[in-house]
């Protein structure tokens, strides 16, 4: 079982399926763990090529094994946001072995088709023993 916090540095994508005829895309990305989902800023106007370098924080409680989904998105103002595609990010290396991944390119992809790449760095850091021991008691120390 692994507990700590997971740092996701969502850093650009390139190449994006631009899906607005008339202007650039508007794209941003949620990114998901378990019921826990975060939102980047919008980058307005980047078309194919945006930039965020943002960090989102999980909090990670249990198996390795998982990939969470991250959508790429594209914001439109008078109808529902489009999907550009999916990366699905492996997380067992950073998890349980690395600690920390440098940035790296993702595919994006929507209905088994390329949609470009999207670049992000992860950085795990296990809790402490006796944080471990403090979230199994509800948030209260054992007496000794």
């Amino acid at each position: 079982m692994v507990r700590g916090k997971l740092e996701v540095l969502l850093v650009s994508a390139k190449g994006l399926d631009d899906s607005d005829f008339f202007n650039k895309m508007d794209p941003y990305v949620i990114l998901t763990w378990r019921s826990n989902e975060q939102k980047s800023t919008v980058a307005t106007g980047a078309g194919g090529e945006p930039e965020w370098n943002e960090t989102f924080v999980f909090a990670v409680s249990g198996s390795a094994d998982n990939s969470p989904p991250l959508s790429v998105m594209d914001s439109d103002a008078f109808s529902a946001d489009d999907l550009v595609g999916e990366a699905s990010i492996p997380l067992e290396a950073v998890l349980l072995e690395v600690g920390s991944l440098p940035p790296a390119v993702h595919r994006v992809v929507k209905d088994e088709e390329y949609r470009g790449e999207i670049k992000i760095a992860l950085t795990f850091t296990p809790s402490e023993e006796n944080e471990e021991e403090e979230e199994s008691y509800g948030g209260w120390n054992q007496s000794t």
